[in-house]
């Protein structure tokens, strides 16, 4: 069974056409991955649809790096 982190690790991959291997926590989206901030409206959006959840502004605004989506991913599963 795939896990949150596995499941957010492939929607941030397709969205931006990066190999699963080249994300890890401590990975930064934007500068690292090189999302821009459409590419992270779009993948909070397929988060929020996958995972049956809505993230307010002010926890997306938080969130720069792989790790930051994978504590927000936890956050609100546990809801």
């Amino acid at each position: 069974m795939a896990t949150i982190q596995d499941k957010t690790k492939a929607l941030i991959a397709s969205k931006l056409k990066v190999s699963e291997s080249e994300i890890t926590p401590e990975k930064n989206l934007f500068n690292d991955l090189g999302a821009d901030s459409l590419d992270f409206v779009e993948i909070s959006m397929m988060l929020e649809r996958e995972f049956n959840v809505k993230f307010t502004e002010a926890d997306t605004a938080a969130v720069k790096t792989v790790g930051d989506l994978y504590q927000l991913m936890e956050q609100y599963s546990n809801k």
